[in-house]
């Protein structure tokens, strides 16, 4: 288990899995598709987005995740 500070005063716990999956997005790569995970990791990426950790966008139909800023 980690934990996560979604904004200032929050802190959310996330397991190892939901943390390998918000380790791929960083400075260099705020957008992640949804193609470049794999099935599991696409449940994990929906899980984060249930916590409120990321968000899922549908750009004429393509999906991708991007991490919420505090």
């Amino acid at each position: 288990m980690k934990i996560v500070e979604v904004t200032k005063h929050f802190n959310v716990a996330i397991t190892n899995e939901e943390a390998e999956v918000l380790s791929r997005f960083d400075e260099d790569t705020p957008v992640v598709a949804k193609s470049e995970f794999t099935d599991r990791q696409q449940l994990m990426a929906n899980q984060l987005v249930n916590k409120d950790i990321l968000y899922r966008r549908n750009n004429h139909g393509q999906i991708t995740y991007h991490k919420k800023t505090s």
